[in-house]
């Protein structure tokens, strides 16, 4: 919360408050909630978050708390006036029967009051345009960010795939692993499949991009340099 009002007043970037529903009873929330409002904070990613030790541990909802994203997002839109975005999942979430449910619950989302998703990271553009045309057939058209982690590190790479669930292509792991002792070769290749990704799902129709930096902008910088202006 320091860090967030922080960039909030002594910079002049935009914060995105991220607020997660796990470990946190109904009044804890909504205290960090009108700290966002205090704080000037309009900004807000909802998030029904995973437990401690890792999206593979079993949900469990605070005594006192909340147990959907879903019901995350309509508290901050009861208490504020806040843009609020929520995640979703190309490849569905882990915990998700089917596409269909994942997709309707993404749609439970906005019905609640979210105005926009960004999703987890993925590498083909069909996972992305099958969850959007979902959502659309459902009758909602709220923008929907695709995510994208450019690969620079093959080991975190295949780590994050691992615990987000995504899928890693084994084309893309096969010409990795072939220049994995050469950081400056593997960022290359991250880069150029990064920005064709960008580009199909650009051209497809995606309303922008959301970049996954894990705190290294120079492979995103690269990216956007890529692409038409």
């Amino acid at each position: 919360m320091r860090i967030v009002e922080r960039i909030a007043t002594e910079t002049t970037i935009t914060p995105v408050g991220h607020l997660t529903a796990v470990g946190h009873s109904r009044a804890e929330l909504r205290r960090i909630i009108g700290c966002f409002a205090g704080a000037g904070i309009r900004n807000v990613l909802a998030l029904r978050g995973d437990m401690p030790g890792g999206p593979g541990q079993p949900w469990e909802a605070h005594p006192e708390g909340l147990s959907y994203a879903s019901e995350l997002v309509e508290m901050v839109c009861e208490l504020g006036d806040f843009c609020v975005g929520v995640a979703a999942f190309p490849e569905k979430h882990p915990e998700s029967i089917d596409f269909d449910v994942d997709a309707q619950r993404l749609v439970e989302k906005f019905e609640a009051g979210a105005d926009f998703a960004a999703t987890q990271f993925f590498f083909n553009a069909d996972d992305y345009f099958r969850l959007r045309d979902n959502v659309v057939a459902r009758g909602c058209d709220k923008p929907i960010l695709p995510g994208i982690m450019p690969v620079t590190n093959v080991k975190q790479i295949q780590r994050m795939a691992e615990l987000s669930g995504a899928a890693f292509p084994p084309s893309l792991a096969e010409r990795l692993q072939t220049v994995a002792d050469d950081p400056a070769a593997v960022r290359e290749i991250g880069v150029e499949v990064a920005t064709t990704l960008c580009q199909e799902l650009l051209d497809g129709g995606a309303p922008g991009v959301h970049f996954y930096t894990l705190n290294r902008s120079t492979a995103t910088r690269e990216i956007m340099a890529n692409l038409p202006r």
